[in-house]
C-alpha cells in the first residue's frame, strides 16, 4: 500500500479502498477455497489412515499458532492476517478453527481496514518527515 501512494500518488481514499477491497475479496475467496480444501483433505486421511494412525507432531509454529488459537480466538487470528500471517493463511486458519464464514470474514474483513488506516497514516507521517529533511 505505501508503494501505490508514493507511486501512483494516490490519495487516502483511493488508497484505502484499493488495498481493502482487494483484501476482502481476497478473504472470501480463500475463506471458501480453505473450506473446499479441508473437506478435501479429510476424506482423502479417512481413506489412507487408519484407526490408531501415525502420532501427531508439534512444532514450534504449530505450538504458537494453537496458543493464539486459545488464548485470543478468532479475533486474535483475524487481527494478525493482515499484518503478520497473510490472506491466505490467516483465513485458512480461521476457516479450521472456527467454521462460521460469515463471521471468519467479517473479523478478517475489519482488521483489513483497521491496518490499512493504520499503515497508511504510518506511512504518511514516515513520509512527511523524510521530506521534511
Amino acid at each position: 500500500m505505501p508503494a501505490a501512494v508514493y507511486a501512483f500518488d494516490y490519495n487516502y481514499l483511493q488508497c484505502i479502498l484499493t488495498s481493502c477491497a482487494g483484501a476482502i475479496f481476497s478473504t472470501i475467496v480463500f475463506t471458501y477455497l480453505s473450506d473446499g480444501i479441508i473437506k478435501w483433505w479429510n476424506k482423502l486421511k479417512e481413506k489412507l489412515i487408519t484407526k490408531k494412525g501415525p502420532k501427531k507432531h508439534f512444532t514450534k509454529s504449530n505450538r504458537r499458532i494453537i496458543k493464539i488459537k486459545n488464548r485470543f480466538g478468532l479475533i486474535g487470528i483475524a487481527a494478525l492476517t493482515p499484518i503478520l500471517l497473510s490472506i491466505p493463511l490467516g483465513a485458512f486458519l480461521a476457516e479450521r478453527f472456527f467454521k462460521d464464514k460469515k463471521k471468519v470474514i467479517i473479523y478478517i474483513s475489519i482488521a483489513t481496514v483497521f491496518w490499512s488506516n493504520a499503515l497508511y497514516f504510518i506511512f504518511l507521517l514516515a513520509y512527511k518527515g523524510y521530506k521534511a529533511f
